[in-house]
């Protein structure tokens, strides 16, 4: 009972943190394009939220909040099966809402926070009732086309196992998504292993990213390959290989590898606790780290707009292309005005969900040559963000 209680606190604190970063960003122009673009479930899902609660940040974000925390829950339920210690799943917990990608995946709009909650409830489903869980394999191949890769690992797995009906099931949603979504494999041969080593490193943190790699390494050479084995490993060594040839959109990927957390778990306690304790140092040192690195990755999302201080120009901060849009749009709301050329597609899309259209009437324009009224978008007293806002036609004074 104490350790459920913990467990909703845990999820508590996390929702509580993570509405109150909504307010600090903007709608950024992937997340425009999924709700003005071609229909998906997930525009399906937002676009429900907006149209119950209007047309807010909050209606935006939090839909992705809860399917985070769903995810949460579910990742708790599939730890069951690989540590016996309710105090270890809490720990798995913690450190999954911890990772720089699952913050990211539970405050951004797009599809790796919808594949992640799927595809933990398909984990989930396949752990307590086994082949049944093939029964959501239609809702998968719907969802993404990165699901492409658990219907390839079905395959393997159903082969490997001699359990048939997953390899003939794999075997038929896989070419059922390569019908629907295509396959791309091109480009020159341009290694880019290192940048996608690089960008996992930043969606796990270097030291769970290695750690994760090494219990995907060690159960391959042990034959320990099991289902959730065989997923995780399936989409890494893809990703690899298709680094070799053309750039990888590594969050496709990525959680895949997310759901190989409660193996790495079971690995790591394992082998620190058949060990004496005056032995336990260096495996202590080793999760400290890790830890302590996770939270300050955490707090640099958190508090991320202290990092204009130390930057020249603004656009070079990660967080750039989520800011900016709803300050602007309120100063034009103020002025009264209601459309506008952005003079840029990006920033005419995003202002498109905060009330502001396109028209010729009113333009944005670089203050440097431009005739009209100054904006300024400053965060914690840093000017990021200055622009003319010039009425067509009409003779302004100049920007200073």
């Amino acid at each position: 009972m104490r350790e459920k209680a913990f467990l909703f606190a845990l999820l508590g604190i996390n929702f509580l943190v993570l509405v109150l970063q909504i307010k600090g960003l903007s709608i950024g122009y992937h997340e425009a394009q999924i709700l003005y673009g071609e229909l998906s479930p997930l525009q399906v899902l937002i676009s429900s939220s907006l149209h119950l609660f209007g047309q807010n940040d909050y209606a935006l974000r939090i839909p992705m909040i809860l399917l985070h925390l769903l995810s949460a829950f579910i990742l708790y339920g599939i730890s069951k099966h690989y540590v016996m210690r309710e105090n270890d799943r809490l720990w798995i917990l913690l450190i999954y809402i911890l990772l720089p990608g699952v913050t990211s995946a539970a405050l951004v709009v797009d599809n790796a926070g919808l594949i992640i909650v799927t595809l933990f409830l398909f984990a989930y489903v396949h752990l307590n009732y086994g082949r049944y869980s093939l029964v959501l394999l239609p809702l998968l191949l719907v969802i993404d086309s990165s699901f492409a890769y658990l219907f390839f690992a079905l395959t393997l797995y159903g082969i490997h196992k001699k359990e048939y009906l997953y390899s003939v099931v794999g075997a038929i949603f896989l070419m059922a998504s390569i019908l629907i979504f295509g396959i791309h494999i091109g480009g020159s041969p341009e290694s880019r292993f290192l940048d996608v080593l690089g960008v996992y490193s930043a969606i796990f943190s270097p030291i769970v990213f290695l750690y994760l790699f090494y219990v995907l390494y060690r159960r391959m050479m042990e034959k320990e390959w099991d289902l959730i084995w065989m997923i995780s490993m399936s989409a890494f060594i893809i990703s690899l290989l298709l680094s070799f040839r053309q750039k990888v959109e590594v969050q496709s990927f990525a959680p895949f590898l997310l759901i190989a957390l409660p193996l790495a778990a079971q690995t790591f306690l394992h082998t620190y606790r058949i060990r004496l304790r005056e032995f336990r140092r260096r495996y202590q040192m080793l999760f400290y780290s890790a830890f302590i690195l996770l939270v300050v990755n955490v707090l640099a999302v958190f508090f991320n707009h202290y990092f204009y201080r130390f930057l020249d120009d603004p656009k070079r901060h990660f967080s750039y292309p989520m800011h900016i849009a709803k300050e602007l749009s309120t100063v034009l709301h103020k002025e009264h005005i209601r459309c506008i050329d952005a003079g840029d597609k990006k920033l005419q899309l995003r202002l498109r969900f905060y009330g502001i259209t396109h028209c010729k009437d009113y333009r944005l324009e670089d203050i440097s040559t431009a005739k009209g009224n100054k904006v300024t978008i400053s965060y914690i007293n840093i000017p990021v963000y200055e622009i003319c806002v010039t009425k067509v036609n009409k003779i302004s004074s100049s920007c200073d």
